[in-house]
């Protein structure tokens, strides 16, 4: 799978994966998500960003689900 609209670089907000190189981190694109925010809210709340953007920023954080384990607390 591959992410075309994901970038790092080590000049732009310290080497976090962004969106095209904005500085807009895809942890915040996802956590707007997460809080309840629809991919429309967010992009009219970042405009630079566009609907494609928000879209691969949930891939992206999916497939880094698969590959490393996160610690949680044993069902009860």
């Amino acid at each position: 799978m591959g992410f075309e609209r994901i970038t790092v670089n080590p000049t732009v907000m310290g080497g976090v994966p962004t969106l095209r190189g904005l500085r807009i981190p895809v942890a915040t694109v996802v956590s707007m998500v997460a809080d309840g925010m629809t991919a429309d809210e967010v992009v009219a709340d970042l405009p630079d960003l566009e609907l494609p953007d928000v879209a691969e920023a949930l891939r992206y954080a999916a497939e880094l689900t698969r590959e490393r384990h996160v610690a949680l607390r044993p069902s009860a």
